[in-house]
């Protein structure tokens, strides 16, 4: 994670915004700053457990390797498609 792509706030700013730093934080980490130095990273407890666990749950799969249940789903998902139903009349 590259630090100057982050969202930068000062410790002070979190007393005063508390609202719009939270709401930065839920969607992407954020530095708080203490003396113009980074001190704290301000993340969502969805991201912080990603890292935390290792990395995040989802994976992209070759149609050769996709699990047996992704491959059943992925196949109901095709025969429904070509038979003209669930494109275009999904929500």
């Amino acid at each position: 994670m590259e630090t100057m792509a982050m969202k930068q706030f000062t410790t002070g700013d979190l007393n005063k915004q508390i609202g719009d730093i939270t709401d930065a934080a839920s969607r992407e980490p954020v530095i708080l700053t203490r003396h113009k130095k980074p001190r704290f990273v301000l993340m969502s407890f969805e991201h912080y457990e990603r890292m935390r666990t290792g990395g995040d749950p989802r994976r992209a799969y070759t149609v050769s390797e996709m699990p047996a249940e992704h491959a059943e789903l992925f196949d109901e998902a095709l025969d429904r498609l070509t038979h003209g139903e669930g494109y275009d009349n999904e929500p």
